[in-house]
């Protein structure tokens, strides 16, 4: 049995004149990859008076193109969707028999197609003291992503953070601290560093409060909850790409809704902007973003 939500997603931003807005891309539209049926979906903008292409980026994310051609003082971008929440096994996959046991090696065709999720980025001290420390004796695949997975999750504290971008795996590691999408983008890295195809995902996450409290094991959220969030996908052949989260150190399941996934964050941005033309901000330029969910 499925439970059905509505989820609204909107967000403002206004500024103190008129201003010509450069072209927007805006990627909030449920991958075709979700595992949780989306029954509904709405993409409104203001102004009114503006012109809007949908498209598909180089990675097969659903991307909207929006022009404002004249000066404005306000843009908003507002979401409704209805998603069929039916219960996931995140463990519901088959491996291809080389790929059953870690480590493992992309075969050479694939490898190739799979170049862009094994680029590496510079690797500090930190990282490289992390990657020392994990045990490569054969195990199997899933056991071994599972175990890595929750190990980000107790190392890394959760801290929302406001600042734009991403944290350099180093400094979420000298911290012991980061948002989700500084968690997943050290999970993707770690992935890579260990041989193994990883990308970038933002999207939806949606958490239900249970109606009856469990009998022991941790008890869920205290109320229905949903905010933009992130995580990992690594490439396991057989399965394809399998969610992991290192913020909850879960494998991604019903309530994670996929928006866009890269190899890079910056490609990823859900609802990303542009500046207005000649890149100057004004200077009371205020954003206020605004989810909901209802069942």
């Amino acid at each position: 049995m499925s439970i059905r939500v509505a989820l609204h997603h909107r967000t403002d931003y206004r500024y103190d004149r008129p201003v010509q807005l450069a072209p927007q891309s805006i990627r909030l539209r449920p991958a075709v990859h979700s595992r949780t049926p989306i029954a509904s979906y709405a993409l409104r903008v203001e102004p009114a008076a503006h012109f809007i292409n949908w498209q598909q980026d180089p990675q097969g994310n659903f991307l909207a193109r929006v022009v404002v051609p004249q000066p404005t003082r306000h843009f908003s971008i507002e979401v409704d969707l209805i998603a069929e929440l039916t219960v996931v096994n995140p463990f519901d996959f088959f491996l291809e028999p080389a790929a059953e046991r870690f480590p493992f090696a992309y075969e050479p065709a694939l490898q190739r197609e799979l170049t862009p999720f094994l680029e590496l980025a510079p690797a500090g001290a930190a990282l490289r003291a992390l990657v020392a420390t994990i045990d490569r004796r054969e195990t199997p695949s899933a056991d071994f992503l599972v175990a890595l997975n929750q190990r980000l999750q107790q190392a890394i504290r959760y801290v929302i953070r406001l600042e734009p971008g991403v944290q350099s795996c180093e400094e979420t590691l000298t911290k012991r601290s980061g948002s989700c999408r500084d968690s997943a983008w050290l999970l993707v890295q770690l992935l890579r560093q260990l041989g193994l195809a990883a990308r970038f995902v933002s999207g939806y996450l949606i958490q239900l409060a249970p109606d009856v409290k469990p009998l022991d094991g941790p008890a869920g959220p205290a109320q229905d909850f949903t905010d933009l969030h992130a995580w990992a996908e690594v490439y396991l052949p057989g399965a394809g790409w399998v969610g992991l989260d290192p913020t909850s150190g879960l494998l991604a399941g019903e309530g994670h809704i996929p928006l866009a996934c890269a190899p890079e964050p910056a490609s990823a941005a859900g609802g990303g902007r542009s500046p207005p033309r000649g890149g100057r901000r004004p200077a009371d330029d205020g954003r206020r973003a605004h989810l909901r969910l209802d069942r």
